[in-house]
């Protein structure tokens, strides 16, 4: 949808993200001078390095390059590794990482040229399971897979004092969000979505909005009940950002279809 076309009063990314990570957990080095390497679904191949806290050097099939990331520890052995990539400024990538299991799930997102997909949000995501090099093929837990499990649920996310929204999750393929509390009060829409089962309580959840330029990558912990990820999106100068964000969840009802009626 162009500017023009936007409700009266309708924010923009950079309003909304800032303080939008207050609850986030913090970052980590523990992966500092460690080696991942990964084999994806699709093929790609990836060997990461952290020579630093905020570093990751990284190939890509015949690519490389040491670009900024952060790793988070979403749960136990469970990595958040968000990358930037400064020769390719308008992508990210997050992989999922469980050292425990050997499971990866990888979200790349790419902000497309304006006019590149009319119809579609602006910002792409491809979602793609993988193993880890060091398993040797022997993984064990859940294979990260699209699920249901979320459909019907509707919960609450503080990311600040500030900053409370409301999500219905409604289907398979969209979502429902309301801000409560903050700078978008009053403000909601139904986006497009997409959710993994990453484990047992851990799930990755994806949006894409269709009114300004901008997605989300974030993983639910259940049993901490904790929201960590990011933001890449346009902000009201033009330029492309990556943007932290994190919330603690308060599940508020579900609800339940008869067969035959459940959503797609």
């Amino acid at each position: 949808m162009s500017g023009q076309n936007r409700p009266k009063d309708w924010k923009e990314f950079d309003d909304f993200a800032a303080g939008i990570a207050t609850n986030r957990v913090a970052t980590t080095d523990v992966l500092r001078g460690e080696e991942l390497g990964i084999i994806l679904n699709s093929g790609r191949r990836i060997t990461l390095a952290f020579p630093a806290g905020d570093l990751a050097k990284w190939q890509d099939g015949k690519k490389s390059g040491t670009d900024w990331c952060e790793v988070l520890e979403v749960a136990r052995d469970v990595f958040f590794i968000n990358m930037t990539f400064s020769g390719r400024p308008s992508e990210d990538e997050v992989i999922i990482a469980n050292l425990r299991t050997g499971r990866i799930l990888s979200i790349r997102e790419r902000v497309r040229d304006e006019g590149e997909a009319p119809g579609e949000p602006r910002v792409m995501q491809i979602y793609t399971p993988g193993t880890l090099v060091a398993a040797g093929g022997v993984v064990s837990g859940v294979e990260p897979a699209p699920t249901r499990d979320l459909i019907g649920l509707t919960a609450h996310y503080e990311y600040s004092p500030n900053h409370v929204y409301e999500h219905i999750y409604l289907s398979s393929q969209r979502y429902a969000w309301q801000n409560l509390v903050g700078v978008q009060r009053g403000h909601g829409d139904v986006d497009m979505a997409t959710t993994f089962k990453f484990d047992t309580n851990q799930y990755v959840f994806g949006f894409r909005e269709f009114i300004i330029p901008v997605a989300s990558v974030f993983f639910y912990n259940w049993d901490t009940m904790r929201s960590t990820g990011k933001f890449l999106g346009v902000t009201s100068s033009g330029a492309i950002e990556n943007k932290p964000a994190g919330a603690f969840i308060e599940k508020k009802s579900v609800t339940t279809y008869p067969q035959g009626r459940a959503p797609v």
